[in-house]
């Protein structure tokens, strides 16, 4: 696998704005680790979010992450055009709905929001859909094998 992705992006250089972004890509590296365990949390979506994070606030965290022996694969199946596994497919879709219908019809009482937030939903679902499912072979099988 290639882990030779430098990205040229500007560098956040508000101190303020580049602490909290950092803060939630460390907060996503940690949610997307424990996706790998937990079945109810997908990976690669926290881990995504975790890299546009850190290529924005620190090339060597981003370096890091691609280059992690267990996270990083899951970003460069992704990067590398590989696609999606289905389990991160189904729960990205399950939670990005749940959170979507929720705020427009629960939280934010806005009649556009109950037009715009299912409508933004359709395109990343449309997306989602359209990238190649990725077929992971768990490790525990393979290495018994």
């Amino acid at each position: 696998m290639s882990t030779d992705y430098k990205p040229h992006r500007k560098t956040i250089r508000n101190p303020v704005v580049r602490h909290l972004v950092m803060g939630v890509g460390w907060l996503s590296v940690a949610l997307g680790f424990a996706g790998i365990f937990l079945p109810v949390l997908p990976t690669t979506p926290f881990l995504l979010l975790s890299a546009a994070c850190f290529v924005r606030t620190s090339p060597r965290f981003y370096q890091w992450l691609v280059e992690h022996p267990r996270l990083g694969r899951y970003l460069i199946y992704y990067l590398d055009g590989q696609g999606m596994p289905l389990k991160a497919k189904v729960y990205t879709l399950l939670l990005m709905w749940t959170m979507l219908l929720l705020t427009a019809f629960v939280v934010l009482q806005r009649p556009m929001l109950h037009y715009l937030l299912p409508t933004i939903g359709l395109g990343v679902t449309f997306y989602i859909l359209r990238l190649p499912t990725l077929k992971v072979v768990p490790e525990a099988s393979s290495e018994k094998s």
